[in-house]
């Protein structure tokens, strides 16, 4: 029962992903996404200019229907040049006919100017082809400004080394394969020494940590399950991004979908939300809810800061190192609320009537005013609104080695506020079993994202502030 519920939802999942989007290249994907809505809406807005002067409701009607049928657009950057002309037109010659369809069954298209119309059936797929063809050119720039990422094969089998070929040939990729884990003698291996063999499956987990392994693929029998669950198991205490090959299903899925990597099905086991669309959703809402807070809160900071200044000595801002989005060291900004600012290899934990917090700082703690410069380090691409909460370096390190998949929350960018701390799990974690709690809520967030389940989780935040429970 739970092996089909795990392959329906995997299905589900593989369902939002444009056919053949490439998982690993981010931004490239983002721009694919937007790629042909975009350049559909445009072209539609310029010919109105053109022909009526002026953007009226009717074509902002259409460009938002255009925009929602269309959206995401699909990726074709691994398809033959003959392929994008024949895929664009194909696929604008039924965008049209429901279009055209609809306006005359609701004669909404006399509000239209017939020239403008009739000039836009054939200027979008046009504009679409040499949109296509211009990201080809712009492509090697754009990986070229996000940089590689460094690819392990699990498992040199016929699976994995068709992958491996596959990766090789590829022309838009920012995966490097570095090599093969495999715990069988280099003589059975059908190698032909064109791949590395970097070390046996129990190596892994050390030279993923050491070498920054960002991209896992396993290509493993399904008999060997229980060695495949104990490679999940040792990898959970890394930020690489895991893929099964070919389709497996497995329990404890953190966004489980399936995917392809240049034609070949790929099962991801252990994978960051916010891809393509998502992630486009997610960081334009940081932006603008983040921009209209600082604005909004400006004199309310300008007090605090004030305050701190003239009640205690030492800094206003207090920068302390956390891990960020996969695993990477950041600075996250709080105003002071302590006589110290420690951020050293032990720190430990604020309790309650701790000395070490100022006056003002228990204020500030309570009602978690210390947190509003944090959306500074969301404007800067550090933080999110929503996502789990940053622990301290030190803190991390501890906890690495104690909980089980504790550095897969930071497959996202730490969040100002988290599922965790509307769930009642604000404040100290005096205990393991909190700390275990937190990171369980943190990977349920995982799971399950949405926009609404951000949006209801900042509301949800408001009323716990406002009750003030847990935090000193």
């Amino acid at each position: 029962m739970a092996q089909t519920e795990l392959t329906m939802a995997a299905r589900r999942n593989s369902a939002r992903r444009a056919p053949g989007q490439i998982a690993a290249d981010d931004f490239l994907s983002a721009i694919e996404a937007m790629l042909d809505p975009g350049v559909l809406v445009a072209s539609l807005w310029c010919l109105a200019l053109w022909y009526e002067g002026e953007l009226a409701p009717p074509y902002l009607i259409l460009s938002v229907i255009v925009f929602s049928i269309t959206f995401p657009g699909t990726s074709r950057l691994q398809f033959p040049i003959r392929r994008v002309f024949t895929d664009v037109a194909f696929n604008w010659l039924w965008i049209a006919a429901l279009l055209l369809l609809t306006g005359y069954a609701t004669r909404y298209i006399r509000e239209f100017s017939d020239a403008a119309i009739s000039t836009w059936l054939w200027v979008a797929p046009t504009a679409q082809i040499g949109a296509h063809l211009l990201l080809r050119l712009a492509a090697p720039a754009i990986l070229a400004l996000q940089g590689t990422q460094r690819a392990v094969i699990v498992g040199m089998n016929d699976q994995g080394l068709a992958l491996a070929a596959r990766l090789g040939q590829a022309r838009y990729s920012r995966i490097r394969l570095a090599g093969f884990f495999d715990d069988r003698q280099a003589s059975r291996l059908d190698n032909n020494e064109q791949h590395p063999i970097l070390g046996r499956l129990a190596d892994l987990p050390q030279h993923a940590r050491e070498n920054r392994v960002q991209v896992i693929y396993l290509s493993l029998p399904m008999a060997s399950q229980p060695r495949i669950l104990q490679v999940l198991s040792d990898l959970k205490d890394t930020t690489a991004s895991i893929y099964f090959v070919p389709d497996m299903f497995v329990t404890d899925l953190i966004q489980g979908r399936t995917s392809q990597v240049y034609g070949m099905p790929v099962i991801a086991v252990c994978e960051t939300p916010f891809k393509g669309a998502n992630s486009i959703i997610k960081r334009m809402s940081d932006l603008i809810l983040a921009s209209l807070i600082l604005v909004l809160i400006s004199p309310l900071m300008l007090t605090i800061a004030l305050a701190i200044k003239l009640t205690s000595r030492g800094p206003i801002i207090f920068m302390q190192r956390r891990y960020g989005l996969d695993g990477e060291e950041i600075h996250v900004y709080k105003f002071r609320s302590m006589k110290v600012t420690e951020d050293g290899a032990e720190i430990t934990q604020v309790s309650r009537s701790d000395p070490r917090v100022t006056p003002v700082g228990a204020f500030l703690r309570r009602t978690s005013m210390d947190e509003l410069p944090q959306f500074v380090n969301v404007l800067q691409g550090r933080m999110s609104i929503v996502g789990p909460r940053p622990h301290a370096v030190a803190h991390n390190e501890l906890y690495r080695k104690l909980i089980t998949g504790y550095m897969v929350r930071h497959k996202v960018r730490p969040g100002i506020t988290g599922w965790a701390q509307v769930n009642g799990l604000r404040g100290e974690t005096e205990s393991l079993d909190k700390m275990q709690a937190r990171v369980d809520y943190d990977l349920d967030y995982l799971r399950n994202w949405s926009l609404i389940l951000d949006l209801k989780i900042i509301l949800k935040t408001i009323f716990v502030v406002w009750k003030g429970d847990s935090a000193y």
